[in-house]
């Protein structure tokens, strides 16, 4: 089965509940089972069991922290094309660039670029460190960075 009709197959077989239940666990994902199950009419127990199946159907892939730039006084910003060695999967690329907490936004990109990346930096110096971390990669053969000067929409 092709990978989008698993993703379909899965978004088809997800009931009210589920979708209630994601919704709540994308807008906090540190709430207790407690907390979600009185937003979604669920008892805390029912509640980890859906969050469980959905874990083991591959749905919820993960918990992490999302970090706010601006707080951590992350004012530089960037987004830099990065260009991989042959046969580098795009899993490889995410697992490389997870690890970065400047990374704000990664895709891949049709063209000559594998991956487009959007860094969040204190300052020039931080932002050049963190691009030379990235460019050390295995699967990384070089880059190519523009430095955001405004932001004129957004």
């Amino acid at each position: 089965m092709s990978s989008s009709r698993a993703h379909e197959t899965v978004g088809a077989s997800l009931d009210e509940t589920d979708r209630l239940l994601l919704a709540r666990l994308a807008g906090d994902g540190r709430a207790s089972y407690a907390e979600i199950g009185l937003q979604v009419n669920l008892s805390a127990t029912a509640v980890r069991r859906r969050i469980d199946r959905l874990r083991a159907r591959g749905v919820v892939r993960g918990f992490t922290v999302v970090l706010d730039p601006s707080v951590l006084g992350w004012q530089t910003e960037a987004f830099v094309e990065v260009y991989c060695r042959e046969r580098t999967a795009p899993e490889e690329i995410l697992a490389s660039l997870r690890q970065f907490p400047e990374v704000v936004a990664a895709w891949t990109v049709t063209g000559d670029p594998d991956a487009l990346v959007h860094l969040r930096a204190a300052d020039m110096r931080h932002l050049e460190a963190v691009i030379e971390r990235i460019r050390r990669e295995p699967g990384v053969q070089r880059s190519r960075s523009s430095v955001v000067l405004s932001q004129l929409i957004g």
